[in-house]
């Protein structure tokens, strides 16, 4: 199955990312907020509308992400275009358990590569195991824990190429 990323895609982007989290919170997982996945959330002086992708495989949105070149949330020291930031990630559920992370991951790598970019970079939930070990098999590191009370809260991740 070959992915082809379109980017510039917000609508179709949030349509895709809105019906995975609708998916998740009918089988009580914890996940983003319809409200979160709007345009006045979503687009931002970090986040414009060609930072939107689509994945597109078999002829149809199989998965839709943010692709950014600075987090000053998560990444406030990184100059732009030190690394790719990786957000909001979603597989539709047609393209789930077909190894859709691993070639959004190799079609992103890609994508940074053209902009001279070695390093994508996420951050997950601390709680959020499964996508922790998601992101890990997909050859990312855990690079940083925060934490707020003493307890971790957020897990930043890198992965050099």
């Amino acid at each position: 199955m070959e992915l082809t990323l379109i980017p510039g895609q917000p609508e179709q982007a949030m349509a895709v990312m809105r019906e995975v989290a609708a998916w998740g919170r009918e089988r009580g997982l914890r996940v983003w907020p319809d409200e979160w996945l709007t345009p006045e959330e979503l687009l931002t002086d970090e986040a414009g509308p060609e930072n939107f992708y689509v994945g597109k495989a078999d002829g149809e949105a199989a998965c839709a992400f943010l692709l950014q070149w600075s987090d000053r949330a998560w990444w406030p020291d990184a100059p732009p275009f030190e690394a790719g930031y990786l957000h909001k990630l979603c597989v539709r559920r047609r393209f789930a358990h077909r190894g859709m992370t691993a070639r959004v991951v190799e079609a992103v790598k890609t994508e940074c590569a053209r902009r001279g970019v070695r390093r994508l970079r996420l951050d997950t939930g601390a709680e959020e195991t499964a996508v922790r070990d998601v992101y890990l098999s997909a050859g990312f590191e855990i690079v940083k824990t925060i934490e707020r009370s003493g307890r971790p809260v957020m897990l930043l991740y890198e992965l050099k190429f």
